[in-house]
């Protein structure tokens, strides 16, 4: 308990530049912590319904649906891509993806600049600690340890909130090329599916 006192007063007694800093990053930490529960339920929700849709497809519960949407938009042949683009069903790639990848870049900035903002702020902790030795005869510990505590505290906010951060960053973003290629390759193995099914057609015509 007298631990977390102590570190507790030491915030209380910051200098205004560091407590900016600390607020700072623990805007930071509460941002990061956000944007990793949030994108990992969203993540888990796509997964789900990618499950779902294509075992309904392979299946054959759908494929009566898209056969009869492509030939209406005259897109037969065209390739998967345009269908999903052009906002058919859950799979519409490319919203898709960029819902995936909403808020990554915050997480990589955020894991990125973290460390430089509570290295500032140990810097500028050791600045005033050793400006305030200028009117000291003899340096004493207990002289330098208030502003060689707010250093400390400031590094360790810092990659507090940079983990975090960059472990969620590097996780999803290979959560959501997986994705991405799992929708590539469905859209290849579709698109020969059509090709198939317009050459049959035209033989039969």
């Amino acid at each position: 308990m007298g631990n977390d006192l102590s570190v507790f007063q030491v915030v209380l007694d910051a200098s205004p530049v560091v407590q900016g800093v600390m607020l700072l990053l623990i805007i930071a930490s509460i941002s990061s912590w956000t944007i990793i529960f949030g994108k990992r339920s969203v993540i888990a929700k796509s997964r789900r319904h990618a499950d779902q849709f294509e075992a309904s497809f392979w299946s054959g519960g759908d494929l009566g649906t898209l056969y009869r949407g492509i030939e209406t938009k005259g897109r037969a042949g065209t390739g998967m891509q345009s269908i999903f683009e052009s906002g058919f069903g859950e799979f519409s790639r490319l919203r898709q993806i960029d819902r995936l990848e909403k808020s990554l870049a915050a997480l990589a900035t955020i894991g990125s600049t973290s460390p430089y903002v509570g290295l500032f702020g140990t810097v500028w902790g050791i600045m005033s600690a050793f400006h305030g030795l200028g009117d000291v005869r003899e340096a004493t510990l207990a002289a330098v340890a208030p502003g060689i505590s707010e250093a400390l505290v400031t590094t360790a906010m810092g990659l507090f909130a940079a983990i975090p951060a960059v472990v969620g960053y590097n996780r999803f973003a290979d959560q959501v090329s997986r994705l991405e290629l799992r929708f590539d390759a469905f859209m290849e193995e579709f698109s020969t599916i059509l090709q198939r099914h317009a050459s049959m057609r035209g033989v039969a015509g």
